[in-house]
């Protein structure tokens, strides 16, 4: 308390490591407020054409998508201290720290901590690297995978919807395994790149860490490592029937504590302390998917409330009471999002990433091409697209689909392309929702965040009217942040921030918007009906596009 009986400020840092960059967000426990935030790019950015090795760049193969260990502690450091002298806060005043982490990025180590690519030889071997969540060199191993699964019914498929994702754990330690086997059989320990980190902050930084300081994020097993709260992961006669040497991975190469985000993982180490400018012994939360961070942080406490987190891709989580098994939906763990409810996970690959290509092929602004497709109607005057740029997460679970239009002439305009591709963002959300619905999943309030929201009033619009229902926004542009903020306020403890639950601490920290809200025309919503059955239509994953798509990309 200070002398006019208000609370003292104290604060909490959010960590939030996304595909191109790390921003640190200093948070008011209390209120909310951002005392200061700050972001630095990574040094090598996304490594995906060629690998940075001693001896010279070597070439990447396609669908290759790595990157480099030491950006993520580097960056970091420089996040968290310029974030820090911003805000003017004294180390004291930081009482807790969260992170969140594109998932699934994940890499090999040494028991020390030390990433195998950063070890002698390994440098020049790429399987040895981080994979970034959008590397999609696993295909094979993903229909291996699946097909096993299958043939011995294991039950854990259906809490994936009927299929492992392409962007998943289990089929890039495959990978590793039938291509880099020297790398797989080098490699003490396979693990996310959010539990890496928090490992390094707690622990280390490598080559210090202990593994018995190593905590798994119960999120990032629970949705892209097939792990269950109640039967652990899947069996090692399941991995030996994939692949013999893989029979004994959990238990040879899975160590570590599992446990929920938003539970501390431990204190900051000396010399990670050093390294952001904090005090040692400052509680660390255990990780959570990026996307999923955008929960709490966008004010959402309670259940049924769908969280939009749209950016270049988007992932669509929500809280519910009851488990449903829902066929195409990539996940639904007990506790995954926050405790107590069962969170859901669904997603779509591209959506600002396909809005950015249509503009960079057409070389016209984002603004250019809003203004101009505001003023078309629905379907975008005859226009339809498909919107699998990077394939299908929800509901199809296929990441060999690629894009398609539909309706062009020689006088189809910029706008037209533009506006098909936004709609058809959205009616990959609608068949999304339907989904959810019709397994008897409730969905009774939509939340949008993340970066597109604030950007694009026009697509917005598009999302009310196609679902028919009102969409509030996040009131924070940095949800995820903030939810990660959140997350390092619960692992302080009520005795630090005076927050009882997780409850408490959303409300007092994060909220929605209550001077915007964008609300359906019944009018358009109708013509928008019919609009989707032809989309659904189009979309069949038994259809004659989706056959097109694969024979095509198998060379027909």
């Amino acid at each position: 308390m200070n002398h006019n009986g208000g609370l003292v400020p104290i604060y909490s840092l959010g960590l939030d490591f996304g595909t191109e960059s790390v921003r640190a967000l200093v948070v008011d426990i209390h209120t909310g407020a951002v005392a200061a935030q700050a972001e630095a790019a990574y040094r090598h950015g996304v490594i995906d054409r060629v690998l940075p090795v001693p001896g010279g760049p070597a070439a990447l193969p396609a669908d290759y998508a790595l990157q480099h260990p030491g950006d993520w502690l580097t960056e970091m450091s420089e996040a968290c201290r310029r974030a820090i002298a911003d805000a003017g806060v004294a180390p004291e005043a930081v009482v807790g720290i969260g992170v969140d982490f594109t998932s699934c990025t994940m890499l090999p180590v040494l028991n020390d901590g030390t990433p195998l690519c950063l070890a002698g030889r390994f440098s020049a071997m790429p399987l040895a690297w981080p994979r970034l969540w959008k590397h999609h060199g696993a295909k094979a191993q993903t229909d291996r995978i699946n097909q096993i699964a299958r043939q011995r019914g294991e039950s854990w498929l259906d809490r994936y919807g009927g299929a492992i994702g392409l962007e998943w754990f289990f089929p890039k330690v495959l990978e590793a395994l039938e291509n880099a086997p020297a790398a797989y059989h080098a490699a003490e320990l396979w693990l996310e790149a959010g539990d890496w980190l928090v490992w390094q902050l707690t622990s280390g930084p490598f080559p210090n860490c202990a593994p018995g300081d190593l905590v798994r994020s119960t999120c990032q097993a629970g949705y892209k490592a097939m792990w269950n709260t109640a039967t652990g992961y899947p069996s090692s006669e399941y991995f030996g029937a994939v692949h013999p040497d893989l029979a004994n991975v959990v238990e040879t190469r899975m160590a570590g504590r599992l446990d929920s985000p938003g539970r501390k993982a431990g204190g900051l180490s000396a010399a990670s302390a050093k390294l952001l400018g904090l005090l040692p012994g400052t509680p660390v939360s255990v990780a959570i998917i990026d996307a999923h961070a955008g929960v709490p942080g966008s004010g959402v406490a309670e259940p049924d409330a769908l969280v939009m987190v749209m950016g270049t891709s988007s992932c669509h989580m929500m809280n519910s009471r009851l488990e449903k098994m829902v066929p195409g939906v990539a996940g639904v763990v007990d506790g995954g999002i926050l405790p107590g409810f069962f969170g859901y996970e669904t997603g779509q690959a591209a959506v600002g990433d396909a809005f950015a290509w249509v503009a960079k092929t057409l070389g016209q602004s984002h603004a250019e091409l809003t203004s101009s497709a505001s003023a078309l109607p629905p379907g975008a005057g005859g226009v339809m697209a498909l919107d699998w740029l990077n394939g299908c997460r929800t509901p199809l679970m296929n990441g060999r689909l690629s894009g398609a239009y539909i309706g062009l002439t020689l006088s189809t305009s910029p706008a037209q392309l533009y506006r098909a591709m936004l709609e058809a963002t959205v009616f990959g959300l609608k068949w999304i929702v339907d989904t959810l619905i019709e397994a008897g999943v409730p969905v009774r309030r939509f939340v949008a965040s993340g970066g597109l929201p604030g950007k694009s009033p026009l697509l917005m619009q598009i999302v009310a009217d196609v679902l028919g229902q009102p969409i509030e926004l996040a009131a924070s542009d940095q949800s995820v942040a903030l939810g990660a903020a959140i997350l390092g306020c619960l692992a302080a403890g009520p005795a630090a921030t005076g927050h009882q639950t997780h409850q408490d601490a959303i409300r007092a920290m994060a909220r929605t918007r209550d001077d915007l809200v964008y609300r359906p025309d019944a009018e358009t919503h109708g013509k928008y009906a019919a609009i989707c059955a032809l989309y659904r239509q189009l979309g069949r994953s038994d259809g004659p596009v989706a056959e097109a798509m694969r024979r095509l990309r198998e060379g027909a």
